[in-house]
């Protein structure tokens, strides 16, 4: 099995020297088991970027920074299939929720449809 990481290279200019560039990078380790119990041993990470330009007058120490923070609680994901019964109650739930929404809305008609040919009753006797 071949697994394939994706990343991405970022190129930019910064017009004013001197800045102090931030990187704050979490790191969560990561397992993930398909449903032939096959592992991949892994991490998912976020990066946030800040950037601070230098302020006149005061100094500041220009450079590129990384923070890292290790999560300590792993994330694992485990690929299972919903049994058969699992399918038909929620084919049952759809089913029931069409005729509920199905029944509200034929109760609106109806009643507005009743609504409505007693008025013109009532605007044809006065």
């Amino acid at each position: 099995m071949e697994v394939f990481f994706y990343t991405r290279l970022v190129h930019w200019f910064q017009e004013t020297p001197n800045g102090m560039y931030q990187y704050f990078i979490k790191v969560v380790p990561t397992i993930c088991t398909n449903i032939r119990g096959y592992k991949i041993q892994s991490n998912q990470f976020s990066v946030t970027e800040h950037y601070k330009s230098p302020e006149i007058g005061r100094r500041s120490l220009p450079g590129v920074f990384f923070f890292y923070d290790l999560s300590p609680i792993k994330v694992t994901f485990t690929e299972t299939h919903a049994s058969f019964l699992h399918f038909m109650t929620n084919v049952c739930a759809i089913v029931g929720g069409i005729f509920t929404v199905a029944g509200i809305v034929d109760s609106f008609i109806y009643h507005g449809h009743k609504a409505l040919r007693k008025k013109m009753e009532i605007g044809k006797l006065g």
